[in-house]
C-alpha cells in the first residue's frame, strides 16, 4: 500500500515506527506541513482553511509555483508541479500575504494617528422618513456559465412602505464564503452543492440587512441575492466565476423588470425604477456586479435597466477590467485578511485613459476594518453558520483584536451602511453634497461614528495633469518607476514586499509594461524634485491641482511645497501640502496614496511639477495629478466596444514539432481603440506584452502562441495564459484565455540499488537512484527512511562520521541512537540528469563487533528496500 509523505514531523515515518525529528531536515527536505507524491505538492494546515475570495497560491521564494486546489475537508491544498526539488522557502499566500502567519514580521513602530476629518454638510447615514417592509422570494434554480449544477434564485427584499411612485433599486451580491453548514452551533460544514443531507445553505445574502434597512427608509427598494451555488463551483474557473455572478445579477434584474409575473413580495412593494439601479458587491461579489455593469453595456445587449453606480466592498478584480463609464466607490478595508493585496484599487486606477473620464471612481481606505465584518453572516456572534475574523495577527497593534484602531463589528457595519447610502445619494439621487465624503475632499460622515475613512478619486470633474508614462523626465530625487517589475532597480517597490494596491499584479504577469509612477527619495530638506511630461498638460478651468501622493506607513506628518512651471518658463508656488503615513502595526500596511490639493492660482498648463520636501529625509510616490473642480458631471455612460479572449487545449507534440496557435480575441461593437495583450508562460516564468490597435469593422484579433514539442516526460499539463487589458476606447469582458498544453510523452522508470552495499569500518556506503530516461522536470518524488533492519544489529549514530551527521541531519552522534531514528534520503535528480546518490560515511573503531546493517525503505512508493552492511 502506498503511503503519502507528510513532512509535518515526517508523520508517515513516525507512524511506521521510526523516530526522525522534524529538525533533522536533510538538504532538499520540505518544511513542516508540506509533502509531495507523484508530482503533487501538498500543504496541510493545522486548522480549517477559511473559504474566502482571494486567490490561494504556492510560492517558492519570489517564484510562483501555481494555484492549488483544496480538498473536501478544507485543510489540505494540492498542486500538480511535476517532479522537482522543494526549496526551503515554500509559502502559501492568500491575496499577497502568507497564509497562517501568526507572528509579527518585524518590531513595532511608532504608530501614526489619523486625525478626525471635518464633518460633511449632509450625512447619508441618517435614517429616512419611510417605514420598511421585508420579504423574500425563491424561484427555480438556473443554469449559469461555467456552473455544472444549477444555482439558486433566492433573494431578500427590504423596501419602503407606501412610498409614492417607482423607486430606485439597490441590488446586493455577497462574495465567496462557506456555502453549506450543519446547524446546531458546531463548526461542521459541507462542501457539496446542492448541500448534502444534514446541511443547509449559509444565508450570506442576509448579511446586509442594516444597509438595506437604511436605504429602504430613504426610499430605495433593495434586494440581496444568494450566490452559494456559484461559490461552490467557481474554484476551477479561470475568471473565478465573474461571468456567472454577472449572469445571476442580470437574472434577478429581469425578475424586477417583469413585475407582472414576479413573486408576491416584488409585486407588493413599490415598483422599482430600473432606470436608477445601484449595484453593491462584496469581495468576489464586487467583481461580479462590475462585470454585470459591463455586460449590460455590451453593444447589442439592450437591457431594461440602467446601472447608475457601483459600491464595492473589499472587492476582487482579478481581470483588472473595470467598467470605466459606470461611477463607482470602492471600500478598501485596512485590516483585510482575505483580499489582503487590496486589488480593488484597480476599479479606479485601471479606468484612467480608457474612456471619457467623466465617471467618478472613488476609493475609500477604512482604517481598522477587516474583510468579513461588513456581512453579519460572516461575523462571529452574529452569524448562524461558522464564521471568523479574517485578520490573521491577533496581537497586531493596528489590526489586532484589541487594538484601539480596530473597528468593532457593529461600528464596521454602520460605517459600511453609511457609505453605501452615500454612493446611492450621489450616483442615483444626484445629490452632490455627499461628494466630499468620496472624492478626496476630506470630510467624514458623523453616522460612521469612530471610523477613520480616507478617500481619493479619479474621473468626475477632473482633467489629466500628470499620468506617469514612458517619456516623462525627472530631476532631483525623482525617478520614473515600474509599478509591476521583478527588477528592483526599476520597480517602485521591491517585488517580494507587501507592496501597494496601486501596484497590484495582474494574474501572473510579474513584469507588466506600461504601468508607472514617480518615486521620490531624498536625504536633504529643501531638495527640489521635478517631473516633466513629454507635452505640457492643460488645466483648463480647474480650480485646484490635485495630487495622489503616498508616503510610507507610520510616517509623521510630512509637508511638501508644490510649484508648477508653465510652457513660458514661469514658476508659480501653489502652496504646501501635508500628509501622514497610514498607521501600521507589526505586519505592515500597503502604500496607498492620499489626495492633496493646492489652488491653481491662474496657472494654465503644467510643463514641470516640482515637489520640495520640508523633512530631512524620506520617500514618497506620486501616482498621478489632476486639475480638479467641485461638482459631479453626468458620466454619459455609453456602450464601448468590447473584447473577449478565448482559449483552447493542445497536445505538446514530439521533437522538432513547433506549432503556433492563433488564440482569438473577439471584438464586439464598432471599435476604435487600443488594448494591451500579453502571453504569460506557466506560473509567470516569463511573458511578452504588446499593444494592439482595434480598428472599426474589426471582429477578431489573433494572438500567436507557440508550443514546442519534445520526447521528454513532464507533468501532465502546462497552462499558457493570454491576457487582455483595455488601454483606451474599449472595455474587456473575458480577460483571460488559457492554452492548455497536454504532455504526450511516457514517464521513464526508476530503479534503485547499492553502489557500494558492503564496506568495512571507515568505508562509505553508497546507493544510487536512476531514471531510465531524462525528464523535463527535476525529479524528487521518492523518499527513503531508515527502518529497523529485518535481522541483525543496526548501525547507530556512533558508527558514522559525526560531522556528516550534524551537517546533514542536525543531530550529534552522542548519545548514540539507532539510525532509523535519524536517517532519511530524499533523492533529487536535476532535469536532464539520470542519477542521484546517497552516501553514509562510517568511522573505524577499535572494538570487535559483528556486522551491522542499515535498511532504507521507500515511504512514497512500493519498491525493494536498500540495505547496507558494515563489517570489522
Amino acid at each position: 500500500m502506498r503511503r503519502t509523505l507528510l513532512t509535518a514531523a515526517l508523520a508517515a515515518v513516525l507512524v511506521a515506527g521510526t523516530g526522525i525529528p522534524v529538525s533533522a531536515a536533510a538538504p532538499g527536505a520540505a518544511p513542516p506541513g508540506w509533502s509531495i507524491e507523484d508530482g503533487t505538492l501538498t500543504w496541510r494546515s493545522e486548522s480549517v482553511i477559511p473559504i474566502g475570495d482571494a486567490m490561494v497560491e504556492f510560492w517558492a521564494g519570489d517564484r510562483l509555483l501555481g494555484r492549488p486546489a483544496p480538498d473536501a475537508g478544507q485543510r489540505t491544498l494540492r498542486l500538480d508541479v511535476g517532479a522537482g526539488p522543494l526549496p526551503d522557502d515554500l509559502t502559501v499566500k492568500v491575496g499577497g500575504r502568507p497564509l497562517g502567519a501568526r507572528t509579527a514580521t518585524r518590531a513595532p513602530a511608532t504608530i501614526t494617528e489619523i486625525a478626525p476629518l471635518p464633518a460633511n454638510e449632509v450625512d447619508p447615514g441618517v435614517r429616512g422618513p419611510f417605514t420598511t417592509v421585508r420579504g423574500s422570494y425563491e424561484l427555480p434554480a438556473v443554469t449559469l456559465p461555467g456552473m455544472p449544477a444549477p444555482v439558486e434564485m433566492l433573494a431578500e427584499v427590504v423596501a419602503p412602505r407606501n412610498a409614492p411612485g417607482a423607486r430606485p433599486l439597490a441590488l446586493f451580491l455577497h462574495g465567496r464564503h462557506l456555502w453549506c453548514y450543519a446547524p446546531g452551533g458546531g463548526t461542521d460544514y459541507a462542501l457539496d452543492w446542492p448541500c448534502a443531507p444534514g446541511s443547509v445553505p449559509v444565508p450570506s445574502h442576509l448579511g446586509y440587512l442594516q444597509a438595506q434597512e437604511l436605504l429602504a427608509s430613504q426610499g430605495y427598494v433593495t434586494v440581496s441575492i444568494a450566490a452559494n451555488g456559484i461559490n461552490a463551483q467557481d474554484d476551477p474557473l479561470d475568471e473565478a466565476g465573474a461571468d456567472a455572478r454577472s449572469a445571476l445579477v442580470r437574472r434577478h434584474l429581469e425578475v424586477w423588470a417583469n413585475r407582472a409575473s414576479a413573486p408576491p413580495i416584488v409585486r407588493s412593494v413599490p415598483a422599482a425604477d430600473l432606470s436608477k439601479v445601484l449595484l453593491v458587491g462584496h469581495s468576489r461579489g464586487g467583481e461580479g456586479v462590475s462585470r454585470a455593469a459591463t455586460d449590460s453595456l455590451t453593444p447589442g445587449a439592450r437591457p431594461r435597466w440602467t446601472i447608475r453606480g457601483l459600491l464595492l466592498i473589499g472587492p476582487t478584480i482579478f481581470g483588472q477590467n473595470p467598467a470605466p463609464d459606470v461611477p463607482s466607490v470602492t471600500i478598501l478595508p485596512g485590516c483585510d485578511g482575505d483580499v489582503s493585496d487590496l486589488q480593488g484599487q484597480m476599479f479606479a486606477d485601471a479606468t484612467r485613459g480608457v474612456s471619457k473620464g467623466r465617471a467618478l471612481h472613488s476609493v475609500l481606505y477604512a482604517v481598522g476594518a477587516n474583510h468579513n465584518y461588513f456581512n453579519t453572516e460572516w461575523t462571529p456572534g452574529q452569524a448562524v453558520a461558522p464564521a471568523n475574523d479574517d485578520w490573521f495577527l491577533p496581537e497586531d497593534a493596528v489590526c489586532g483584536t484589541d487594538a484601539p484602531t480596530r473597528l468593532t463589528a457593529a461600528a464596521q457595519q454602520t460605517m459600511g451602511a453609511t457609505y453605501i447610502a452615500a454612493a446611492a445619494r450621489l450616483f442615483v439621487a444626484g445629490d452632490d453634497r455627499v461628494r466630499p465624503l468620496l472624492d478626496g475632499t476630506g470630510r467624514r460622515a458623523p453616522s460612521a461614528g469612530p471610523a477613520r475613512v480616507l478617500s481619493h478619486a479619479v474621473g468626475g470633474n477632473r482633467t489629466t495633469a500628470l499620468l506617469p508614462a514612458a517619456g516623462y523626465r525627472t530631476g532631483g530625487g525623482a525617478r520614473l518607476c515600474d509599478q509591476v517589475s521583478r527588477d528592483e532597480r526599476a520597480a517602485c517597490l521591491p517585488f517580494a514586499t507587501y507592496g501597494s494596491p496601486h501596484f497590484a499584479v495582474y494574474r501572473w504577469l510579474f513584469d507588466e509594461p506600461g504601468r508607472h509612477a514617480i518615486r521620490y527619495d531624498w536625504t536633504t530638506a529643501g531638495t527640489p524634485m521635478t517631473v516633466s511630461p513629454p507635452a505640457a498638460a492643460r488645466l483648463g478651468s480647474s480650480s485646484h491641482l490635485a495630487l495622489r501622493l503616498a508616503v510610507p506607513e507610520n510616517t509623521p506628518a510630512s509637508t511638501f511645497g508644490v510649484s508648477v512651471t508653465d510652457t513660458g518658463g514661469r514658476t508659480t508656488a501653489l502652496g504646501d501640502v501635508t500628509l501622514t503615513g497610514l498607521p501600521a502595526g507589526e505586519f505592515g500596511t500597503p502604500v496607498w496614496a492620499q489626495e492633496v490639493r493646492v489652488p491653481r492660482k491662474g496657472v494654465r498648463d503644467v510643463a514641470t511639477l516640482t515637489l520640495t520636501p520640508r523633512a530631512a529625509v524620506g520617500t514618497a510616490w506620486l501616482i498621478d495629478a489632476w486639475g480638479w473642480s467641485p461638482g459631479t458631471p453626468d458620466p454619459r455612460t455609453s456602450a464601448l466596444p468590447r473584447v473577449d479572449v478565448a482559449g483552447r487545449v493542445v497536445i505538446e507534440g514530439g521533437p522538432g514539432d513547433e506549432q503556433t496557435y492563433q488564440i482569438p480575441v473577439a471584438v464586439t461593437g464598432a471599435a476604435d481603440g487600443r488594448i494591451r495583450l500579453s502571453v504569460v508562460q506557466p506560473n509567470g516564468a516569463s511573458s511578452v506584452s504588446w499593444t494592439a490597435t482595434v480598428r472599426p469593422g474589426q471582429t477578431t484579433i489573433d494572438v500567436p502562441v507557440t508550443v514546442r514539442g519534445d520526447d521528454v516526460w513532464n507533468h501532465d499539463q502546462e497552462i499558457i495564459e493570454v491576457l487582455a487589458k483595455a488601454e483606451t476606447g474599449v472595455v474587456v469582458g473575458d480577460y483571460v484565455g488559457t492554452v492548455d498544453v497536454r504532455n504526450d510523452d511516457p514517464a521513464g522508470t526508476v530503479t534503485a540499488g547499492p553502489a557500494t552495499g558492503t564496506v568495512t569500518e571507515g568505508g562509505t556506503l553508497t546507493w544510487r537512484l536512476t531514471l531510465s530516461a531524462p525528464s523535463e522536470s527535476d525529479y524528487a518524488q521518492t523518499l527513503y527512511a531508515a527502518f529497523p533492519p529485518a535481522g541483525g544489529p543496526e548501525l547507530s549514530t556512533a558508527d558514522v562520521d559525526p560531522r556528516w551527521l550534524l551537517d546533514t541531519f542536525g543531530v550529534p552522534a552522542e548519545p548514540a541512537r539507532p539510525l532509523h531514528e535519524v536517517v532519511y534520503w530524499w533523492p533529487y535528480i536535476p532535469a536532464g540528469s539520470l542519477t542521484a546518490e546517497f552516501a553514509i560515511p562510517t568511522i573505524r573503531e577499535d572494538l570487535a563487533e559483528p556486522a551491522e546493517t542499515v535498511e532504507l525503505r521507500s515511504i512514497t512508493d512500493e519498491r525493494p528496500p536498500l540495505t547496507g552492511v558494515v563489517t570489522d
